[in-house]
């Protein structure tokens, strides 16, 4: 006869993702994990893998729930470049928010901790990384076309711009106790549009 669980899988990963997010891969250990998901190791184990595959599971969940909303904010009729500027400073307004900075992203600090040696965690950190890139890039294609954005901009190396920019504001803003920081690149690299 086989058993239930005793514990509710989605509740747990969800744990297990603001653990790792507070804490980063390599500073939590089963565990931390045995401890904040209240479940025994043998469970942990049977339900999501190893502490690798755990993580990769909570990045994806991360991915999930944070992408999609971008494309919606970047595709709406109209004007096209309010919403990239919106979008840019939501991101500087969050890496400068004392709430919400310190954690930062959990895709950005996975590039940051493991891009460099972890190929599984690197191809979703890309990916998360392209449903950045190509809504921009899409938005910054229509502001060329309805003529918000000037001939000579080059949408996807602008694209790849802000992309850069977004990402290195979260990581600035992470360690930076200065908040004009981040706020200040980011008015300066919208300037960019403008020209």
């Amino acid at each position: 006869m086989a058993r239930t669980k005793e514990f509710d899988p989605d509740a747990a990963l969800q744990s297990a993702l603001e653990l790792f997010w507070r804490r980063g891969y390599e500073a939590t250990s089963m565990a931390d994990l045995v401890e904040q998901l209240g479940i025994g190791r043998a469970s942990l184990y049977a339900t999501f893998g190893n502490k690798h595959d755990l993580y990769l599971k909570a990045m994806d969940r991360y991915i999930q729930s944070r992408d999609p909303a971008l494309i919606d904010e970047l595709s709406q009729p109209g004007p096209v470049l309010p919403a990239v500027r919106t979008l840019v400073r939501r991101f500087a307004d969050e890496a400068a928010d004392e709430a919400t900075r310190r954690d930062g992203c959990l895709v950005t600090n996975t590039a940051v901790e493991l891009g460099p040696h972890d190929r599984e965690s690197t191809r979703r950190v890309e990916s998360s990384w392209e449903h950045i890139e190509t809504p921009l890039h899409s938005a910054l294609v229509r502001a060329r076309a309805q003529g918000e954005l000037a001939a000579h901009h080059d949408p996807q190396a602008l694209a790849r711009m802000l992309l850069v920019l977004l990402q290195g504001l979260r990581v600035v803003g992470k360690a930076s106790s200065d908040p004009a920081r981040v706020r200040d690149a980011a008015d300066q690299a919208l300037k960019l549009l403008d020209d």
